[in-house]
């Protein structure tokens, strides 16, 4: 795998990770909650999940299979899988909130369905482009 690859997986985490983080920030403060009840461990736990969803989702869009939506599900069902294993082993450290996996499904899928967009927008910008660029 390319060095350009790997430092736009970076890049993609690195940005979504902080919005992320930032945003439950705010929602806490707007809240009137002034500390993560959950502390490190939540801010360990988000980082895992959302390292899982974006490395295997740039690993699989990436392959070449045909149409977008069958990479699409290539990628979600074993990140998926394994977000609910992290979910699952977490449990052991310890006790999870009755609503763990529901949680995890939700956010994991919302993040997932907006990288799904956005890399679709993007691969017909590109298309568009290139069919552009040969025409002239």
């Amino acid at each position: 795998m390319s060095k350009k690859k790997w430092i736009s997986i970076a890049a993609i985490y690195s940005i979504i990770y902080t919005v992320t983080t930032l945003l439950n920030s705010i929602l806490y403060l707007g809240n009137g909650i002034y500390e993560d009840p959950s502390g490190n461990w939540h801010e360990l736990d988000r980082a895992m999940i959302l390292l899982i969803g974006v490395v295997v989702f740039k690993l699989c869009t990436d392959l070449p299979v045909k149409p977008l939506i069958f990479r699409y599900m290539i990628a979600y069902v074993p990140s998926q899988l394994l977000a609910f294993l992290y979910v699952w082993l977490s449990g052991l450290r310890e006790e999870l909130a009755k609503t763990a996996y529901r949680d995890i499904w939700i956010n994991f899928t919302s993040l997932f369905i907006i990288l799904c967009i956005v890399n679709t927008i993007i691969s017909i910008w590109k298309e568009k482009r290139k069919k552009a660029f040969k025409e002239s």
